[in-house]
């Protein structure tokens, strides 16, 4: 069971990316979850699937010289969610109905995940070189938060400056 978790059922297991196919595969998950129960549902989800994710890793990892093997992709999702949080949070707080889930904003989140995660800027950099499961979930969740500030600043910017 920690196998099918951590490579979140089998994605992890593509042999070119398996990063960027995590995060792909992260955000019709996310949208489903706002579709059902908007923010409120995926901020939940995110720290379930950050709890799962750290669990899996562990087990997964014991015993090997490995501490992050590819295949690993549950820290994908957790970083990916955490980028969506500010898109979906947006949306609940502004009372947009939550079968809505604009592309700019996704693609965003995304794109800068992407980037924060390898990159590996500051803080994310400290935490991926932990070689811990701690340290393999804890990098994608600061390259989200990364992500997220990004996104909404630019969301921020979009809506409040250039479209007044």
């Amino acid at each position: 069971m920690s196998r099918i978790i951590a490579t979140v059922f089998g994605i992890g297991l593509i042999p070119l990316a398996p990063g960027t196919w995590g995060s792909l595969a992260a955000i019709p998950m996310a949208y489903g979850i706002h579709y059902l129960g908007g923010f409120p549902a995926l901020l939940i989800a995110t720290i379930a699937v950050y709890f799962l994710g750290l669990w899996a890793t562990t087990e997964v990892t014991r015993g090997t010289d490995n501490h992050d093997p590819s295949e690993i992709v549950i820290d994908e999702v957790a970083g990916q969610w955490t980028a969506l949080l500010g898109v979906s949070a947006g949306l609940w707080f502004a009372g947009v109905p939550s079968h809505i889930f604009p592309y700019p904003g996704w693609v965003s989140a995304f794109v800068l995940f992407r980037l924060f995660d390898i990159w590996k800027p500051w803080l994310v950099g400290w935490a991926d070189r932990k070689t811990t499961p701690t340290g393999v979930m804890l990098d994608d969740i600061i390259a989200g938060i990364f992500a997220m500030v990004f996104t909404v600043a630019a969301a921020g910017i979009y809506h409040g400056l250039i479209m007044q």
